[in-house]
């Protein structure tokens, strides 16, 4: 674990080992010669995780890693090594298994990614910040305050993840860029009981800064608030309804629907192979007039930001869907290449480890014009959602089931009685072309988003306006 109490990325990443980084761009330079593309990305990273059940700690955590992924590109052809073994030998040793997809290949010229002077988060590593005990003592207070907060409360569970990681992206070009990455996040779930009924609530927030905000009493006060109210609200909860109905999704959280049923269908690999609903519809009407989509990953501090992505290429601000019209997709440096477009900042992995592919960043749509709460009186009779759980997606069709978490019946247009086992039914193109209003009241997710694609899991930022969407299809346990 050399290193990792500095701020310098250099010590972070090569402290104690064997690797001379003045060496490296040679290395790297011979061990992808007769590639088109390609790169070492070195990383150090450490993670600390804490579980607090059942009034009482239940786990701590902390793992460290550092290692390297190798990878070389030659037309479609993609080779991949990886090694937790920090030697020039070992660097070598990759190549050989990377330059096979260079053998009887005539390399072309590449453009190196832009450089790039944004800093959208610190270096602070917050897992330094705060001693181990105070960090154990407020998931304790936060435990104490959530029980006593309601008679009803019978569980209380808190999570809370800090990491850490140093990342260096050296091309054989000598093109070279170091991030340093923090993120944080906070999660509370209660269980409530009320005559022999039990409900969940849960709440989270966290993004790319240091724990110290976390531990703001402000913060996790409100956080044990939003997830007794959603507990609460589920006691109360009568059986949804089924068929097809007036469909209000909330503002914020609930663009997760459109992360997961619209989001994934646009990104650059899904389309090159003609794999994606969205495939060859640029310039299309895709979605309703008024409906604009972006992934943005220079956002300030969220979840989903990089100062770079992990092929070193700037994050952006990129339209995807404007005014309904498909106006391109997510591109990593690979399918960029291949469809003969500039690549958008979304080659994102994992870790050192896995090789990175087109992934969204923070995805959103933007606001309308429409009041929220003329939304929900036009909506007449429906369900409105707040907040979405588990779903399933298929993106070559688009189709996809959700599940909604707290959800209400729309009763002559005005919110009544919460429902239970709610299930929205329908594709991502369905669903964007039945959006009837886009309100005003546009929000991102408080950063809780994991994304997954290709077994890779990659932090997320989601986000939308209060939204009516019209005759969507609603599984439930109760006639419509």
């Amino acid at each position: 674990m050399v290193g990792m109490t500095t701020t310098d990325p250099q010590v972070q990443l090569y402290g104690g080992t064997e690797l001379d980084p003045a060496r490296i761009p040679a290395i790297v330079a011979d061990v992808l010669r007769g590639t088109d593309d390609g790169e070492l990305y070195v990383q150090n990273a450490v993670t600390e995780s804490f579980s607090f059940d059942d009034g009482r700690l239940k786990s701590a955590n902390y793992d460290h890693m550092r290692g390297f992924g190798l990878r070389g590109l030659a037309g479609e052809k993609t080779a991949f090594a990886h090694s937790n073994v920090m030697t020039e030998a070992a660097i070598r040793r990759a190549g050989e298994t990377v330059g096979l997809a260079a053998k009887g290949h005539d390399a072309i010229q590449v453009q190196p990614p832009v450089r790039t002077n944004q800093r959208l988060y610190g270096d602070a590593n917050p897992l330094d910040a705060t001693p181990f005990a105070d960090k154990v003592a407020l998931l304790g207070r936060i435990d104490a305050a959530a029980r006593a907060r309601d008679p009803r409360v019978r569980q209380v569970s808190i999570s809370m993840v800090s990491s850490h990681s140093a990342v260096e992206i050296v091309r054989a070009d000598g093109f070279t860029v170091r991030d340093i990455r923090p993120l944080v996040r906070l999660n509370v779930e209660i269980v409530a009981e009320s005559n022999g009924r039990r409900e969940r609530g849960y709440h989270g927030l966290g993004g790319r800064y240091d724990l110290e905000r976390l531990m703001n009493e402000e913060s996790w006060q409100r956080s044990i608030d939003m997830a007794l109210a959603q507990a609460l609200t589920n006691l109360d909860s009568v059986d949804a309804p089924a068929g097809q109905m007036n469909v209000v999704l909330g503002s914020g959280w609930c663009g997760v629907l459109l992360h997961e049923a619209v989001g994934h269908g646009l990104e650059g690999d899904f389309n090159r192979k003609g794999q994606s609903t969205f495939s060859g519809r640029i310039g299309e009407q895709v979605a309703a007039k008024g409906v604009t989509v972006v992934d943005q990953g220079d956002l300030d501090e969220r979840r989903g930001s990089l100062t770079i992505d992990d092929e070193g290429t700037p994050t952006q601000e990129n339209v995807l869907i404007e005014d309904g019209v498909l106006k391109g997709y997510m591109q990593d440096r690979l399918n960029a290449r291949l469809m003969g477009v500039a690549p958008t900042g979304n080659g994102r992995r994992e870790s050192y480890a896995h090789a990175p592919m087109p992934r969204m960043t923070n995805t959103f749509m933007r606001a309308g014009n429409d009041d929220p709460e003329e939304i929900v009186k036009r909506a007449g009779n429906g369900i409105y959602t707040k907040s979405f759980g588990g779903g399933q997606v298929d993106i070559t069709s688009g189709k996809f089931v959700f599940s909604c978490t707290e959800a209400y019946l729309i009763e002559n247009g005005k919110i009544t009685r919460p429902i239970k086992g709610a299930t929205l039914i329908g594709s991502g193109p369905e669903v964007m072309n039945r959006v009837k209003a886009i309100g005003t009241d546009f929000a991102l997710d408080e950063g809780i988003g994991v994304c997954g694609k290709g077994g890779q899991s990659v932090p997320a930022g989601v986000g939308q306006p209060t939204l009516l969407a019209e005759g969507l299809t609603v599984g439930g346990t109760a006639s419509a």
